[in-house]
């Protein structure tokens, strides 16, 4: 749906010669035109009007100085930097182009009529007056000579077409009427000739095998004109048709046009009509498109007039950016205008939605950029008249040019290529030919041209001209955008795309399609120009809302205003409508911020958006406003609809995120979104119409996280009360969302036969398969039926509230009940405390807990329901000594029993160094204070040790078992020595691990290949332990630390040596001196205990000292837990993941003793 626009056209009358002109080329390579006439052969440049060269043909006797001869050809050949004429003489001549000589290269006696190359400049074929073809190669050597063969010259013709050997490939069928305008279309496909019917004049196409393919009626009658020449553009795009009248005027003179037809959807459309009148000099006598620019036309007159026409591609589209823009496309077909308004319906080319009839052909079409008015257009007709219609208007207001009333004019310092108008902000923007932009200050008291310019002051110009121009605002700064034919996007100087077919602007919207099969939509208020850039040159995401694929070559026709729908057009011409999704979501978003509940969910069903966004976009509005919803809504069905799409998921943060600058709706905080939304519309139609709404409430009881069936199965039963809404259809709709199996057994949980019969006869089941069960439910008494079915349902917690009131006799069976689902603690809850069942209940969940190891808890339960003895049991074999203590006493046992049961609980406790309490079990209830005191001296708890010795009077422990014991503690010296000389070793060896290592990453780097030999060795050494890793991923969490320690190796050479060494000199664990320096000095072993203070201080100041050096600033923090000892060394549990973190000193711990010092 694009039309032909005239950018520019240059006439100039500087070219001047003998005779007339009667052929003429244009050169590739510089643009200028080749002419040649009956005496010379003129190269000239009509961008600058001035005679290049010229040669005379009479000079050297190729043509007759009576200017008699012709030339039948000319081509300009790049490569040779030459030019080829064929004169009808017979002579084929060569004209160097650099020094002006001419060169025969070969004659025909019997002369020529035509020459012509191929494409490529590979071959020239000559027809000869003795009607043979003459096919050479380009140095011109003689490849065939074919005559042609013709029956006869009347009505009937035929088509030859033969292959580049020069043999005879097909004939086509004798055709009625066929014309001698010929023209193979340069991709190949076709060949263009003319054919009178009886009653038309046609434009007709073939096959390359001779089959006719197609034709289109040219808008004249049988005998009204002749067709001089067919001639393709070098794209194939458009065929310009060279017509003159057949019947002469009153001065005896013919009219003469140029017509530009293209092709969309198989309709042929007369785009452009040039009118030369009927003045003999102003008419053409040559005609060619430019081999580099396909939209380039050039033509020589008869007074050797020199006009150069310039067309580029455009879509008419009404401007404006309201919901009264009927979104209308204006397509040019000769003398009438078909209009498409999109915003009512889509029609496919070549039908529209009504056409306007014209006087005369139409050239160029316009809307009016007014506000509200952009439905108005003008066209502007071949003979000069420009027509205006108005909406609902059936006619047109024409007059001719000079009738118009200009209000002003202003004089533009260069030529004036395309002009833009901006109906928002009144800009009017002008392209230069040469790219430069000028902004048109129209709408003042001084009219006048300026430069455009950027925010900065600095000037703005396209680098290459455009062919398509729209002005935006981004950013909150105006800019102009330009499309090149080379698909160049540009923002003034900054290119934005260099893959973009076809642009856009709608409102605060930039669509654009692209080379890769893409369209695009941004919003321009929320970019800026580099943001722009980079966007447009993003792949983009899974979720991004702002591309999506489109069909190969599709172009925007249109984008409706207000509106998702965009209109592309297929390369064959054919039309679809997309609604892409970045308008769309635009649209939802100011819809559901206006309340708009009704035409965003009317939107989103339509077109498949996740119905979730109603919420997730605002939740608080939402739910502040659910009765807006349901009242717009209004429709059961949609309201189903809605709560049946709801998710947990929140699509503005997957499926549709938010633009950057929109401010993220934090959700409520309390309870999940799908009860949150189900609660809030239930409550909100119950107290609307619970009736009206009874299928929609079910729906949101049924979608819950946790789906309340039981709920909507009662309210169900309750629908069959009179002048309710029919509960079948209730239940059908129920059956319709849930499982029917499902709903028979929830149907079942709500004790209602009733209610069950009616599920079940609407389900697909078998009466032989419920009946019989639910007569036998129906014989059983309540309880022990209610019992029967939530152990049908698996609901054992509510089986054992029922068995429980079923009397004596069950009892036994709810106790295997009890046990075999571990209902311990519901079961005790049932029962009262001083039963017989409590009790027996009591002692199952002590079995329990002792085949859990939790016999403590097991002498509790035992110890409280009566069963001391057991309680004793389970408290001895668990150590709780104090509650085994309690228990033997309250029994009671005899003395003797009770001693021999506290020596028995100190062991236990001595073998879990638990001296302390051992010795008390000894000392209290054994009453053996030699073995108490001799307990506490074993675990080094001197004062206790010595305050028992004294309590009964046994100073002789003192030196028999104390005084020996401090001596040997004494060797805790030799033991703080052992662990410094091992500190000190792992931290030499640290030392040089960590040097070895930065040396070899220094020497890696050196290296050629160092990227890839880094590569390779972090793959190597990651490699290694990523597979023990995922082996050991289900284990247990202390076998997976173990694993872990094993990657970590003292051995010297290991790959994680470094990391081994830090986690051993961080574990270095101190013995505790406090308590040992102080009876050290009781008993005056002064040396002993000052040797051993200096060696603990010595080695605290070395580990101190050792931590900057050890762990640097910089690695990576353990957060791992610590444990803390008396002195002042925190030992870390090392996460062997990561790297352990240093000991911290507790400088406030005062271990020292004054008198040592």
């Amino acid at each position: 749906m694009r039309n032909l626009k005239l950018l520019k056209s240059l006439c100039s009358s500087e070219l001047q010669g003998l005779g007339s002109p009667q052929c003429f080329s244009v050169r590739a390579d510089t643009g200028s035109l080749l002419v040649a006439s009956q005496y010379s052969i003129t190269e000239y440049d009509p961008r600058t009007g001035q005679v290049v060269s010229e040669a005379s043909l009479t000079a050297d006797n190729f043509l007759p100085e009576d200017g008699s001869g012709a030339v039948v050809g000319l081509q300009d050949l790049a490569e040779l930097e030459s030019v080829c004429l064929a004169t009808a003489g017979g002579d084929v001549v060569l004209f160097s182009l650099n020094t002006c000589q001419f060169e025969c290269v070969g004659s025909v006696d019997s002369g020529l009529t035509s020459m012509s190359w191929s494409p490529d400049e590979e071959l020239v074929t000559l027809t000869t007056g003795q009607e043979t073809i003459i096919m050479m190669t380009k140095d011109f050597e003689p490849i065939t000579e074919i005559r042609i063969h013709q029956d006869d010259f009347g009505e009937a013709r035929k088509v030859r077409v033969w292959n580049r050997e020069g043999i005879l490939q097909a004939t086509s069928e004798p055709v009625n009427g066929l014309e001698q305008a010929l023209c193979w279309k340069p991709s190949g496909s076709l060949i263009a000739s003319t054919q009178r019917h009886p009653n038309k004049h046609s434009v007709v196409f073939m096959e390359k095998n001779g089959l006719l393919h197609g034709d289109f009626t040219l808008p004249f009658s049988k005998d009204q004109a002749k067709v001089k020449e067919l001639l393709w553009n070098s794209d194939s795009t458009v065929l310009a048709v060279w017509v003159e009248d057949m019947t002469a005027g009153e001065d005896g003179s013919f009219n003469t046009c140029i017509q530009l037809w293209t092709v969309g959807n198989y309709h042929w459309y007369l785009k452009q009509s040039l009118d030369f009148g009927r003045d003999p000099q102003k008419a053409p006598v040559c005609v060619c498109w430019d081999p580099e620019h396909p939209l380039k036309l050039h033509l020589v007159t008869r007074s050797w007039t020199s006009i150069t026409y310039d067309w580029g591609w455009t879509t008419e589209r009404s401007p404006g950016l309201d919901a009264t823009d009927n979104a209308s496309v204006a397509v040019i077909d000769g003398d009438k205008i078909l209009v498409t308004t999109f915003r009512q319906c889509v029609v496919p080319p070549p039908m529209c939605s009504f056409e306007l009839q014209l006087k005369s052909a139409v050239n160029q079409v316009t809307f009016l950029c007014q506000p509200q008015r952009t439905n108005e257009l003008a066209a502007f007709t071949a003979n000069g008249q420009i027509s205006v219609y108005s909406q609902g208007c059936c006619h047109s207001a024409a007059c001719s040019c000079s009738s118009f009333c200009f209000r002003s004019e202003i004089e533009v310092d260069g030529v004036v290529v395309s002009m833009v108008h901006c109906s928002q902000s009144g800009t009017v923007a002008l392209q230069l030919e040469d790219g430069q932009i000028r902004k048109l200050l129209w709408d003042c008291p001084e009219q006048s041209v300026e430069d455009w310019c950027d925010s900065t002051g600095c000037k703005m110009n396209f680098p290459v001209p455009c062919v398509q121009m729209a002005l935006c605002s981004i950013s909150g700064e105006e800019y102009l955008l330009g499309l090149t034919d080379r698909s160049h996007l540009y923002a003034g100087e900054t290119e934005l795309a260099s893959n973009v077919s076809s642009f856009a602007i709608c409102n605060d919207f930039l669509l654009i399609t692209t080379h890769s099969h893409t369209c695009r939509c941004l919003q321009l208020s929320t970019l800026s120009v580099k943001g722009l850039q980079a966007a447009l040159a993003s792949i983009g995401g899974q979720n991004d809302e702002t591309l999506r694929r489109v069909e190969r070559g599709s172009r925007i026709v249109t984008v409706v205003p207000q509106d998702t729908r965009v209109i592309l057009q297929m390369p064959r011409g054919n039309l679809e409508t997309v609604h892409h999704r970045a308008l769309v979501l635009a649209q939802l978003r100011r819809w559901l911020d206006d309340l708009k509940f009704r035409e965003a969910f009317e939107c989103m069903r339509k077109l498949r958006i996740n119905l979730n966004l109603i919420y997730d976009h605002s939740p608080k509005v939402f739910l502040e406003n659910i009765e807006t919803f349901i009242t717009q809504l209004n429709s059961i069905n949609h309201i189903n609809l809605f709560l049946t799409e709801l998710r947990e998921e929140d699509t503005t943060s997957t499926m549709y995120p938010r633009p950057e600058s929109t401010p993220v709706q934090l959700p409520p905080a309390s309870g999940l979104k799908v009860d949150v939304v189900c609660d809030a519309l239930r409550s909100a139609m119950e107290s609307m119409d619970p009736n009206k709404f009874c299928l929609s409430i079910l729906t949101a009881h049924v979608k819950k996280t946790v789906p309340e069936l039981e709920v909507a199965l009662q309210k169900v039963h309750e629908l069959r009360a009179p002048g309710a809404v029919n509960a079948e259809e209730a239940l059908k709709y129920l059956l319709f969302l849930v499982n029917v199996n499902d709903l028979y057994e929830h149907s079942l949980g709500t004790y209602d036969f009733d209610l069950v019969l009616m599920v079940a006869e609407k389900s697909q089941k078998d009466p032989k398969e419920y009946l019989p069960f639910l007569n036998m439910l129906k014989s059983l008494e309540l309880n022990y039926q209610r019992y029967t079915i939530d152990r049908h349902l698996k609901r054992y917690r509510k089986a054992l509230f029922h068995l429980s009131k079923c009397g004596e006799e069950h009892f036994p069976e709810a106790l295997q009940l009890v046990k075999e689902q571990k209902l311990y603690s519901e079961a005790l809850r049932l029962f009262t405390t001083n039963s017989a069942h409590y009790k027996a209940l009591s002692c199952a969940y002590a079995e329990h807990l002792v085949e859990q190891q939790q016999v403590e808890q097991a002498g509790l339960l035992l110890w409280r329901c009566g069963e001391s003895v057991g309680a004793l049991q389970a408290f001895a074999s668990s150590s709780s000594w104090r509650n085994a203590i309690c228990v033997a006493q309250h029994i009671p046992l005899p003395p003797d029993q009770l001693a021999l049961l506290a020596r028995d609980l100190a062991e236990k406790l001595t073998e879990q160094r638990r001296y302390s309490e051992a010795a008390l079990l000894l000392d209290q209830y054994a009453k053996d204070c030699e073995e108490a005191i001799l307990a506490l001296i074993t675990g080094a708890v001197w004062e206790e040790a010595l305050r028992l010795t004294y309590m009964h009077n046994r100073q002789d422990i003192t030196e028999t078992n104390l005084k020996p014991a401090l001596l040997e503690g004494k060797n805790s010296a030799a033991f703080l020595e052992a662990q410094l000389a091992t500190f000190s070793r792992h931290r030499t060896r640290l030392a040089v691990v960590r040097e070895q290592k930065q040396k070899a990453r220094l020497d890696m780097l050196d290296c050629p290949d160092a990227e890839l030999y880094s590569e390779a060795s972090s793959v190597m050494t990651g490699s290694k332990y990523s597979h023990s890793n995922s082996r050991i991923s289900s284990r247990s969490s202390k076998n997976r630390r173990k694993a872990e320690r094993k990657k970590l190796s003292l051995k010297e050479g290991s790959p994680m040596e470094d990391r081994a060494l830090m986690c051993a000199l961080g574990e270095i664990i101190t013995t505790e001196v406090h308590n040992l320096l102080k009876a050290l000095v009781l008993f005056q072993f002064d040396k002993q205990a000052e040797k051993l203070q200096a060696a603990f201080e010595e080695a605290l100041q070395t580990m101190e000292t050792a931590v900057p050096e050890v762990w640097p600033e910089g690695l990576q923090q353990n957060q791992a837990p610590v444990t803390r000892i008396p002195e002042m060394i925190i030992i870390t549990s090392v996460t062997y993941a990561e790297l352990p973190a240093p000991p911290k000193m507790r400088n406030g711990v005062k271990w020292k003793l004054t008198i040592l010092k």
